[in-house]
C-alpha cells in the first residue's frame, strides 16, 4: 500500500517498527498538524546517513524508514513540541518532494512469514538471559517481551534495546526477513560476549599487574617511611631513585636502556666504601648525560641558508654550494648521511669561521675540537671505565657537551696529528670519519656503539699533505685558496671593519676609510694569503682612533682615516711588493706553496773557486736538494747549449741559498727556476725581477707539472710578479684562478727547458 506521508528525518537515531520513540520538534513546523488533519497522525520516519552535515540533502536520506503514528504531542515552554512515536512498519521510498515541508511517497512493506517462531524465540530468550547478566546491560525489556510471540515484533523490540551503533539499526531496519534479524541478534549477543570476556581476562592480568606494583610500591614507601623516623635513610638511596627517574626520561635505544638499568642496580649493591661507587656512578652519569636520539631539525630553506653564508664569507662558492646541496637531497630523501668535508687552505681564509656559520645557517648545534699535537689515540676515543681517572674521548665528551646527536661538528687542524711510541690517533680517526662504519662508532669508556652518521663532520687543514694517505681518502677536499688583494679589499669593507667597531664600541657610519688606504694596509702591512693579520692591523687603528676620542683630539661623529694616519698608527711599511729589488745575476724568483699559502722565495746562486761541489742552505727539504742536484746535471750535460765554459763549472764550488732560512721549503716545484739561476750565473746574465718560475725539471730538460697554481699565482699577485713561467701540462689549471690574476700576470707555457732559456737567457 502507498502513502504519501509527512517526513521526519532523524540524526544519530534509528525508529524501529514496534517501538516507541520521543523527540522534541521545533513549534513552528507544521508536521504535527499537518499529520493530525490529513494522514491520521501518521508521518514517515527516515534517519540522515550523513551525520555530521547540518543542512539537509534529499540524496543522503535512506530509502528504508518506519511508517510510525504521533501518539502524543505536547508543547514545552521553550519552544518546541515534544512528541511521541511509535514504529508501525517499515516502508520504501518511492520519491521524496519538498513544497513547504518535506514530504514522501511510500511504500508500506510486510515481514516475511517464518514457522516455528517459538523456537526461534525460545533461542533468544535463552542468549538474553546470559546476556542482561553481564555489567553495564540493562534488562528493563525483558518484562516487555516476555508474553510476545510474533518473532517480527520480538525482533524489532529486543534490536532497539540492544544495538546502540546506528548503521546496524539501519542494516536491521533494511531487513523484512524476521529470521535473518533473528541471526543479526544472535550475532550482535555473541560478539558482546566474546568483547566482555576478553575485555575481563585483561582486566584481571593488569589488576594483578597493579596489585604487584602497588605492593611493591607501598612495601617500599613503609621502608622509606621507617628509615625516615629512624634517621637512617641514605643518600644512595635518594640518589637511585633520582637515576631511575632519569632513566624513565631518557630518549634512548631499548638496548642502551637496559644497559643503564644494568648498571643502576650494580650500583645498588656495591658497598659504599668500594673505590668501585664512584666510578659506576660517573660511568651511569655519562650514559644518561648522553643525546642518543635527541637531534635538531635542519633548515629546509635553501635561500635563508645560502643567505646566511653569504652574510658572513665572502666567496667560498664551493663549500657554500656543497652545504645546499646536502640539505636540498636531504629534503627530498630525509636519510641522508652527514658529509665529512675537508677545509685545506692557508690561515686567515676562513675555515674555523665557515664551520661556525654552517651550524648556524644550517640551525644545528655546534661541537668542536682540535686534534693538533695528539698523539694519544685515547684522547679520541676515551679510556676503559676501569682506568683511574678514565673519562671518555673528546668525539663523545663534544657531543654530550652539545646535547645533539647531529651537531656540526669541527675537527681543526687534521694535518697536524702526530704519531708516535704513545699512539697513532690517524688510524682511530678512520672509524670515526668513515661513513661506512662510524653509525657503529664504539668508544672506550661508554663501551656501546654510538650512532656518529648524522653528524656532519667538518675538518681543516693548512696542507694536505700532511694528513695520512688512508684518511685522506675518506674526506670530501675543498681546497680554499688565499685572496687576492681585491677581494681582501671587499671583505675589509663588507665584514671586518663592521665586526670591528661592533666589538669596540663604535659606529661603522661614522669611520670612513677609503679603498686606497685599506690597499695600503693590505700591501704595506700585510704579507698572507688570509685576513687575519689585516684584522690586526684594522683594529690597531680603531683602538688608537677611540684614544685619541676620548682625548678629545677627533670629532667622534665623523672620523675619517687618511694615509698619514696609517703611517702614525701603524708605523714604517713593513713588508714591499717584489722580494727582488733590482735585476741581478744569479737571483731568480721561485714560487713556493706553504702551509700559509703561495709565496714567492728568491733563490741566490754564488760560485768560488773550488772542485765542483754543492752547497744548499735555507731549511730545504730532501725534493728541493734532488732538484738541485738534477738542475746541475742537466747543466752540465748541456753545457755547449748553453754555451757555457765546463772547466769553469768542474772549478767552481756552487751555493744554493733560499732565504728566510726559518721557513721549512719543500715540494717539487723549483726545478726550473733553479735551473735558470744557476745559468744566469754561468752566463753572467742578469734575470729580471718581476718574473718567477715554477715547475720541476727532469734530467731530459722536460718541465714537469706542479700543484697548487691558485695559491701560487695569489702569492705572485702579492709579491708585484708580472710574468710567470709554468709547465705546460697545468694550462688547464688556468680556469680556476681569480679573474684579477689572470688580468694582471702573464702566464708562459713551456714543456721544455730550452723554451725558457731562449725567452730569458740568450
Amino acid at each position: 500500500m502507498k502513502h504519501d506521508l509527512s517526513v521526519i528525518v532523524l540524526k544519530g537515531n534509528v525508529l524501529l517498527p514496534n517501538n516507541e520513540l520521543k523527540i522534541d520538534l521545533n513549534i513552528n513546523e507544521d508536521i504535527i498538524e499537518s499529520a493530525k488533519l490529513f494522514d491520521s497522525s501518521m508521518v514517515f520516519v527516515v534517519t540522515d546517513k550523513e551525520l555530521l552535515e547540518e543542512t539537509l540533502d534529499i540524496n543522503t536520506l535512506s530509502n528504508i524508514g518506519t511508517i510510525a503514528k504521533i501518539e502524543k504531542s505536547i508543547e514545552l515552554p521553550n519552544g518546541f513540541i515534544r512528541t511521541t512515536l511509535k514504529g508501525i512498519s517499515r516502508a520504501c521510498v518511492i520519491n521524496y518532494s519538498k513544497v513547504d515541508e518535506l514530504e514522501a511517497v511510500v511504500k508500506e512493506k510486510k515481514d516475511l512469514r517464518v514457522s516455528n517462531e517459538e523456537i526461534v524465540i525460545n533461542k533468544i530468550r535463552k542468549e538474553l538471559n546470559e546476556y542482561i547478566s553481564l555489567p553495564d546491560v540493562s534488562n528493563s525489556f525483558f518484562e516487555d517481551i516476555k508474553d510476545i510471540k510474533s518473532l517480527s515484533i520480538f525482533t524489532d523490540i529486543v534490536a532497539s534495546n540492544i544495538i546502540s551503533d546506528t548503521k546496524r539499526l539501519m542494516t536491521y531496519l533494511s531487513e523484512f526477513d524476521p529470521l535473518v534479524r533473528s541471526k543479526m541478534i544472535l550475532e550482535d549477543i555473541y560478539q558482546t560476549k566474546d568483547i566482555y570476556q576478553v575485555e575481563q581476562n585483561l582486566d584481571i592480568k593488569l589488576k594483578k599487574k597493579l596489585d604487584d606494583n602497588q605492593k611493591e610500591f607501598l612495601l617500599r614507601e613503609k621502608i622509606k617511611l621507617i628509615k625516615q623516623e629512624l634517621g637512617d635513610i641514605s643518600i644512595m638511596e635518594s640518589d637511585l631513585e633520582e637515576l631511575k627517574m632519569r632513566l624513565n626520561e631518557l630518549n634512548a635505544p631499548l638496548k642502551i636502556k637496559d644497559r643503564i638499568s644494568r648498571e643502576i642496580r650494580r650500583y645498588s649493591m656495591i658497598p659504599a666504601s668500594s673505590p668501585e661507587v664512584s666510578i659506576e656512578r660517573n660511568y651511569i652519569e655519562v650514559m644518561l648525560s648522553l643525546p642518543w636520539n635527541n637531534v635538531t631539525i635542519d633548515n629546509d630553506n635553501l635561500q635563508d641558508v645560502r643567505s646566511k653564508l653569504d652574510s658572513t664569507h665572502d666567496g667560498l662558492e664551493k663549500v657554500k654550494s656543497r652545504i645546499i646541496e646536502y640539505l636540498g637531497v636531504k629534503k627530498v630523501t630525509n636519510k641522508l648521511q652527514g658529509p665529512i668535508l675537508c677545509l685545506v687552505g692557508p690561515p686567515g681564509v676562513g675555515k674555523t669561521t665557515l664551520a661556525f656559520s654552517i651550524a648556524d645557517a644550517m640551525h644545528r648545534k655546534f661541537a668542536k675540537i682540535s686534534v693538533g699535537g695528539i698523539n694519544d689515540e685515547a684522547e679520541i676515543i676515551g679510556h676503559r671505565k676501569t682506568y683511574l681517572g678514565a673519562t671518555t674521548g673528546r668525539i663523545i665528551n663534544q657531543i654530550k657537551k652539545c646535547g645533539s646527536s647531529n651537531p656540526v661538528f669541527l675537527i681543526d687542524e687534521i694535518d697536524k696529528m702526530t704519531s708516535n711510541y704513545k699512539g697513532d690517533p690517524a688510524s682511530v680517526m678512520l672509524e670515526v670519519l668513515d661513513q661506512n662504519q662510524n653509525k657503529y662508532f664504539k668508544d672506550n669508556y661508554i663501551e656501546e656503539e654510538y650512532d656518529l652518521s648524522r653528524v656532519m663532520f667538518i675538518l681543516t687543514a693548512n696542507y694536505i699533505d700532511d694528513i695520512p694517505e688512508a684518511l685522506r681518502d675518506r674526506l670530501e677536499i675543498v681546497n680554499l685558496s688565499g685572496y687576492t688583494e681585491y677581494e681582501k679589499l671587499d671583505i675589509a669593507r663588507n665584514y671586518l671593519i663592521p665586526k670591528i667597531c661592533k666589538n669596540h664600541g663604535l659606529n661603522p657610519n661614522s669611520l670612513v676609510i677609503s679603498d686606497t688606504t685599506i690597499l695600503k694596509i693590505i700591501r704595506n702591512y700585510t704579507k698572507e694569503a688570509g685576513v687575519r693579520e689585516l684584522e690586526r692591523k684594522i683594529s690597531s687603528i680603531v683602538r688608537k682612533i677611540i684614544t685619541n676620542m676620548s682625548d678629545k683630539k677627533i670629532d667622534k661623529n665623523k672620523i675619517t682615516v687618511t694615509k698619514k694616519m696609517i703611517d702614525d698608527y701603524l708605523g714604517n711599511i713593513e713588508f714591499d711588493m717584489l722580494p727582488i729589488k733590482h735585476n741581478e745575476v744569479g737571483v731568480v724568483n721561485a714560487l713556493f706553496y706553504t702551509n700559509f699559502g703561495g709565496d714567492v722565495l728568491p733563490i741566490e746562486v754564488s760560485s768560488f773557486k773550488g772542485c765542483g761541489n754543492i752547497t744548499l742552505t735555507g731549511s730545504l727539504g730532501s725534493v728541493i736538494k734532488e732538484s738541485a742536484v738534477v738542475a746541475l746535471d742537466y747543466i752540465k750535460s748541456n753545457y755547449e747549449l748553453f754555451d757555457i765554459d765546463y772547466n769553469n763549472i768542474m772549478e767552481h764550488d756552487i751555493h744554493i741559498h733560499i732565504p728566510n732560512g726559518a721557513i721549512p721549503k719543500d715540494g717539487p716545484s723549483a726545478g726550473d727556476a733553479i735551473t735558470v739561476a744557476l745559468i744566469s750565473l754561468f752566463k753572467n746574465k742578469k734575470i729580471n725581477n718581476n718574473i718567477a718560475f715554477t715547475g720541476e725539471i727532469s734530467l731530459k730538460g722536460h718541465i714537469l707539472p706542479i700543484g697548487g697554481l691558485k695559491e701560487k699565482s695569489i702569492g705572485a699577485l702579492r709579491a708585484g710578479i708580472k710574468t710567470i713561467y709554468l709547465p705546460k701540462s697545468n694550462m688547464n689549471d688556468l680556469i680556476e684562478l681569480p679573474h684579477e690574476v689572470k688580468e694582471k700576470i702573464e702566464f708562459v707555457f713551456v714543456s721544455d727547458f730550452k723554451e725558457i732559456y731562449e725567452r730569458v737567457l740568450l
